[in-house]
Parts: structure tokens; C-alpha cells; sequence
């Protein structure tokens, strides 16, 4: 009877281990069949819409927007690029590009594109370009109505072209053969002592994208050199790139042997471990952290490392949150897949990640995680943290918000148009710590902008609009009509009060441009930092030993 049993048992363990086996075989296949299936279907869609389709369609144009549509559903960080346009990927991973080293921009009402600011040090400037100078032709070619320039301005290192401008001021056209270089994009476009009696240093850091990690060494070596006694690194702006250089710079702070982040994916390769490898340039040395809402990626990783391990005051505001790590793949024909692989983690054991790409609305559209269904985490020494939403900052300076004003002055190219006739009468400027932009420049300003025949909306008659229409509506129109005409009267455009009223927001723009075709972007950060909110607060916490030791702390009162 035991012999029959054992028999039995036998038989029907491998009659369960056959079922396992057969059901995974099946799910597994059965996900290869509904991936086989519908790429089948689609590839049939295609070749109808092909066949039948009313009109031609370009086959290239439209399966690329059902790829890209596609990866969009997934994050915006999962793009396809094909072969023939891989810059974009190029700058991103290596943080260069084959051109000319310029920002450019096209102007609708001209139809044409101009030089907006060449970089120090690269092929525009050297070639002798100029912030305002009228791109007309490339090797012959016109430029008018042709929007993407750019991309007739990248190509292979060491090719020329002939570039024909007309500069504002010139009455003939000038012509430039510039050779293409590998441009790399300033990481330390500025770095030097903010305050000279307490010997704060500062080294505003652009981007993660190349090798940054090494010009942030050198340049926070030279200002030890300098005495700096403290230091503030500002990721404002700072959009991110390679992981692995944010923790190369978190190590010259953070002691050896400390982990910076943890990955975790799908997959064994997607998930890695980062620590420190190497002892400190200075564990000591007392750092604040500037931040804003384009803080983003790599930049969170150091800032967030940085409030993790108690080892740096965040100032600023709230930071992106984006807690997911891309990595490329090779595809056929030459192409790449930039994918997300996985989500990171810092120190203390939270993702920033603020938006769950994962559950959408309805609609499609997807929303930042509300701070009820965040999750608290602590610090080293105990401070509470939360998941979910970037990088809170341990000390908040609101951004400033820019006057209506300003944004059309910027948008309509009134103040870029008047650095470019201010450069014209000015071959020289003093320095950039001590420039200032007199009242009579003002003046020539405001004139430049009334003969340009200005016209800008204003947010207080929108407001108005909508509630007369309302009061109409309701009824209270024929009660409140006098009111009405008194409040349209007060709010009634007035160009010359607006321009004297936001003096103050709209001066230093002005010096920032013009600052910037003599000094490059060294010239308008430091034109930047003499009013900046965010840099007083970080130099007053740096400043008082006793509130930067309290602030990475546990409160009393939570012990």
C-alpha cells in the first residue's frame, strides 16, 4: 500500500510540475503572442492606410508620430531617435555637439534667424559673431522663413561653412567661414567669492551632462586656494544628466564609503548601488545649496544627498522631482532608444519621483502626487523628509513673480533689440560687479520701446472683462455701471506709467543682456546674483554658525 502511495504521489507531483510548467510556458507565450499580434495588426493598419488612404501619406512621418505617441503614453523621457537626428541624444549623454557654439534665435516677425549669445571661447565668438547679427545665408542658401537653422549650423567636426550676416550698425553684409567644433556647453559658467568679508565661495553648476565633476573640482580647488571658509553651489536651472557625476561630486564633500543613491528596475542590470569611493576634498567645510523648480535628475541626486546625510542647507524652492534613470539602446537602421530602466533612490531610502507616469486620469493627463500620500523618511541625524515631490528645501525663498510687462519686453525682443544699439555706442563697459545702468539709458530705452509701437495685455483688464460679463449676466451691470467706468479709467493702459512703475524688475534685465555680449555668461550671473533672494539666504545661513547647526538638526521638540 505505501509502495502504491509513494507511486501516486509521484505521479501526481509530476503531473503538477508539467501543469506549472505548461501554464508559465503559456502566460510567457501568451504575452509573445499579444506583442506578435498586434505589431501584426498595426503593420497591416499601415499598409491600408497605404493602399487606400485618400490622400498620400509619408509613410516616415506618420509611423514615426505613432512611435513617438506611443513612447509619450509611457513618460517624455522615453524618446526613439533615428539616425539622422541624434544631436539632441548627443548633447544630452556627452554634453557636446559639432557646431559653432551659439544660441540662436528666430524671429517671426523677420522671418529671420539671429546670433542671441556665442560662447566664450567657441567657433561664433572666435569667428567674430555677434549677439544681433541677422543670419541671411549658409554656403548660399537663404535663410529667410527657414525656422530650424540650427540644424544646418550642427554637423561633423571640422567641416566649414560660409555664413553671411547683417550686422545692425553695417551698411554691407559680412561674411564668416566658420569651421565646426566639438562644443561643449560651459558645466562652471561662473565661480568666484560673493562675499569677500566671510569668504563664501560659489560655483554655479549648469548641467551633469559630460565630465562636470571635473571642472566643479578644479573650480572649488582654486577658491580654497582663495581662502573660502564656506560655499554655495547653485543647481537652479539645472535640468540634470549623468547620475554618476552627481555622486562624483557629492564624494568631495561627503566622507568614503557612504551610499549617494540606489536604483531599482525590472530588471538585474537595471539596479545598482553608489557609494562614495574616495575620501573627501573637505567633509567640513560648510555648503548651502541653491534650488528651484527646474532643479531636476542628477541635480536632485547631489542636493538630495546632501539634505540626506546633513551634510549641506537647501535654499531655494521645491525642486522638479524626477526620480527616473534613462539608459539608451541601439535599434535597427542606426537608430537609439532612450528608455527609463528604472527609479532612483537617495540615502535616506525615498524617490523624488513627483509624478506617477504609471496611473493617469481619465483624460490621459497625469498630476504630481499630493503631499497626503507622500511617505515620511529621516535623515542621517533624524529630520523628517518626505518621498514624492522633489527636494523640499530646508529654507524656502519664493521666486519673485515677473511683471506682465516683462514678459512681453522679452517675448517682443525689445530688450535683447536695445543691448544690440546700446553695444553700438559703447565699445566698452566697465566691469561686471560695478556696471550699472544709468537713468539716461533708461530713458533711450523707454523711447525705443514707444517707437516700436509696443502693445501688451494686461492681467488686471482680462480680470475686469470677465467680471463684467459675469455682472451682466447676474444682472448687477445697470447698478454697478458707473463703478464699472470708474475701475476701467483707474486700470486703463498707461505705457510710460508701467515702464517707471516696473523700473526696478526691468533695469537689471536690461544689464543682464547687455553684460553678457562683453562678458559672456560669467557677465549676466554676475549681474544676476546682486539682487538675488536665494543667495542672500544662503550666505545668511552660511554666515551664522549657530542657525546652519540648528537647521540640520533634529528640533528639540521632536527628540
Amino acid at each position: 500500500m505505501k509502495k502504491f502511495l509513494n507511486k501516486r504521489t509521484g505521479i501526481l507531483a509530476t503531473i503538477v510540475l508539467l501543469a506549472v510548467a505548461f501554464f508559465g510556458f503559456k502566460m510567457g507565450d501568451n504575452r509573445n503572442f499579444q506583442i506578435a499580434k498586434n505589431l501584426d495588426i498595426f503593420n497591416s493598419i499601415v499598409k491600408e492606410v497605404d493602399l487606400f488612404y485618400v490622400d498620400t501619406i509619408d509613410p516616415n512621418k506618420t509611423i514615426r508620430e505613432g512611435i513617438d505617441n506611443m513612447l509619450y503614453s509611457l513618460d517624455p523621457y522615453t524618446v526613439y531617435y533615428p539616425e539622422n537626428d541624434q544631436d539632441e541624444l548627443e548633447m544630452m549623454v556627452k554634453g557636446t555637439y559639432g557646431g559653432i557654439g551659439s544660441l540662436i534665435r528666430y524671429n517671426p516677425k523677420t522671418k529671420y534667424t539671429v546670433v542671441a549669445e556665442p560662447y566664450e571661447g567657441m567657433p561664433a565668438a572666435e569667428s567674430g559673431l555677434k549677439a544681433g547679427d541677422v543670419m541671411l545665408e549658409i554656403d548660399g542658401k537663404d535663410l529667410k522663413g527657414v525656422e530650424d537653422v540650427s540644424t544646418m549650423l550642427r554637423g561633423q567636426v571640422g567641416t566649414s561653412f560660409k555664413l553671411k550676416v547683417q550686422r545692425p550698425g553695417e551698411k554691407k553684409p559680412l561674411e564668416f567661414t566658420i569651421v565646426r567644433r566639438s562644443i561643449l556647453t560651459p558645466p562652471i559658467p561662473y565661480a568666484g567669492i560673493v562675499d569677500k568679508e566671510n569668504k563664501v565661495g560659489y560655483i554655479n553648476l549648469s548641467t551633469f551632462s559630460g565630465t562636470p565633476s571635473k571642472d566643479f573640482k578644479k573650480a572649488f580647488l582654486d577658491l580654497k586656494k582663495q581662502g573660502i571658509t564656506s560655499l554655495v553651489i547653485d543647481l537652479r536651472g539645472n535640468g540634470g544628466g549623468n547620475l554618476e557625476e552627481g555622486v562624483e561630486i557629492a564624494n568631495y564633500f561627503i566622507p568614503r564609503g557612504k551610499v549617494i543613491l540606489t536604483t531599482k528596475g525590472k530588471t538585474k542590470q537595471a539596479a545598482s548601488t553608489y557609494k562614495t569611493l574616495r575620501e573627501p576634498i573637505d567633509p567640513n567645510i560648510p555648503v548651502a545649496v541653491l534650488v528651484n523648480s527646474s532643479t531636476a535628475s542628477a541635480s536632485e541626486i547631489l542636493s538630495g544627498a546632501f539634505q540626506d546625510l546633513d551634510r549641506g542647507v537647501i535654499v531655494g524652492t521645491r525642486t522638479f522631482g524626477k526620480g527616473l534613470v534613462q539608459t539608451t539602446r541601439p535599434l535597427p537602421y542606426g537608430g537609439m532608444l532612450k528608455v527609463t530602466i528604472s527609479k532612483y533612490y537617495i540615502p535616506s531610502g525615498r524617490c523624488v519621483q513627483a509624478i506617477d507616469y504609471k496611473h493617469r486620469n481619465e483624460d490621459g493627463s497625469v498630476g504630481r502626487m499630493p503631499d497626503s500620500l507622500t511617505t515620511v523618511f529621516h535623515t542621517a541625524a533624524g529630520r523628517e523628509v518626505r518621498d514624492g515631490g522633489g527636494i523640499a528645501p530646508d529654507i524656502e525663498v519664493k521666486q519673485e513673480k515677473i511683471p506682465n510687462i516683462l514678459f512681453y519686453l522679452v517675448r517682443d525682443n525689445l530688450i535683447f533689440d536695445y543691448a544690440t544699439q546700446y553695444c553700438l555706442k559703447h565699445s566698452t563697459v566697465s566691469a561686471p560687479e560695478d556696471f550699472v545702468l544709468t537713468e539716461a539709458d533708461y530713458n533711450d530705452f523707454k523711447a525705443l520701446v514707444k517707437k516700436a509701437d509696443f502693445k501688451y495685455d494686461q492681467q488686471s483688464e482680462k480680470i475686469l472683462k470677465t467680471l463684467k460679463e459675469a455682472a451682466e449676466f447676474e444682472g448687477y451691470m445697470t447698478d454697478a455701471s458707473d463703478e464699472f467706468k470708474a475701475l476701467e479709467k483707474k486700470l486703463n493702459h498707461n505705457l510710460d506709467r508701467d515702464l517707471d512703475y516696473f523700473a526696478k524688475d526691468i533695469k537689471p534685465m536690461i544689464a543682464n543682456e547687455i553684460l553678457k555680449r562683453y562678458y559672456y555668461q560669467r557677465g549676466g550671473i554676475i549681474q544676476q546674483l546682486k539682487d538675488d533672494d536665494g543667495l542672500k539666504a544662503a550666505i545668511g545661513i552660511l554666515t551664522n554658525p549657530v542657525k546652519y547647526k540648528e537647521t540640520l538638526s533634529v528640533p528639540a521638540e521632536k527628540k
